[in-house]
């Protein structure tokens, strides 16, 4: 027995030698790995430029924001007359800013937390589940992906209108129920990462769908399940519903918000101040969950 164990460790370092002898031959240089990172760094530095410009445009006087060429960092005169001015042009409303943002916060997590939920039982079912024409199905969902919310628009207002939804919640939280972004990734992510033969285990010891679904699938997609969070959580949090709803005790902050953007170029630096407070609840959900949007991101396209 120990002979056999010394044959196998000794086998499994000569595999490991050979594994990292190839790694090492298909290593890139000093050079190259210093470039590497540089070409990293700027791609990185640009695609934050946007948000950099939008923060630093919030602390910037009026004078500062219309100056040509546009200083897109440096700040001269910093000030926070921009967000000190935000209660006064929200004076004039007729229903409290907190109504506002109680439906923003009530719409979003009640709307994410749905959208995860029927994403993943939706999911688990055309991966795993014994259901025919899944692969039809699975396509037509992949075809809505192209579809913009553009598209849908009047089908929805159509729909909307027949059910008698027109100015209720319904109007911000079904059409996400239906969204196809979620049902793909999920899909894809159970595909890689749940074998089938840990399914047969489970029903081998008398476990049913719900039971396998709530104990062995949902622990194991975590990640992906994180990962429409922050999607779902981003998307609702900054909709503003197109012709469906009519009532101020039913908008949301964003719209409210648009009323603010909407006044000109006198309101540039609100209207700045305005878009740092909305980023920051989707950005808080991402520093929560960002080393499982990266794993679920990464994993997608895997197939077992």
């Amino acid at each position: 027995m120990k002979s056999l164990l010394k044959r196998f460790f000794k086998r499994d370092k000569v595999k490991y030698q050979r594994e990292a002898s190839a790694v090492k031959r298909f290593t890139r240089s000093k050079v190259g790995n210093v470039f590497y990172f540089l070409f990293l760094g700027a791609f990185g530095l640009f695609s934050v430029l946007p948000l950099i410009y939008c923060v630093t445009s919030s602390f910037k006087p009026l004078d500062e924001i219309m100056i040509f060429p546009p200083r897109l960092i440096l700040v001269l005169r910093p000030t926070f007359e921009n967000y000190l001015s935000l209660p006064n042009l929200l004076s004039n409303l007729k229903i409290p800013l907190s109504r506002y943002i109680t439906n923003s916060v009530f719409v979003s997590v009640i709307t994410t937390a749905l959208y995860v939920f029927v994403s993943a039982m939706a999911a688990f079912v055309l991966a795993k589940g014994k259901l025919k024409g899944s692969k039809v199905i699975f396509l037509i969902v992949q075809f809505a992906l192209l579809y913009t919310s553009y598209t849908l628009a009047v089908p929805q207002y159509l729909v909307f209108s027949k059910l008698n939804l027109i100015d209720t919640y319904g109007v911000y939280i079904l059409p996400y129920l239906a969204s196809t972004m979620g049902v793909f990734l999920m899909k894809q992510y159970i595909d890689g990462y749940v074998p089938n033969a840990l399914m047969e285990a489970a029903e081998i010891d008398g476990a049913g769908y719900f039971r396998i679904f709530f104990q062995i699938i949902i622990p194991i997609v975590k990640p992906c399940l994180l990962t429409l969070t922050l999607f779902g959580f981003r998307d609702v949090w900054s909709a503003v519903p197109q012709g469906t709803i009519f009532s101020e005790q039913l908008k949301n902050l964003p719209q409210v918000m648009a009323q603010v953007t909407a006044g000109g170029i006198a309101r540039s630096g609100s209207a700045m101040a305005v878009t740092v407070i909305m980023m920051i609840p989707p950005i808080l959900v991402y520093m929560i969950s960002q080393s499982n949007v990266v794993e679920a991101m990464s994993s997608a396209g895997i197939k077992e």
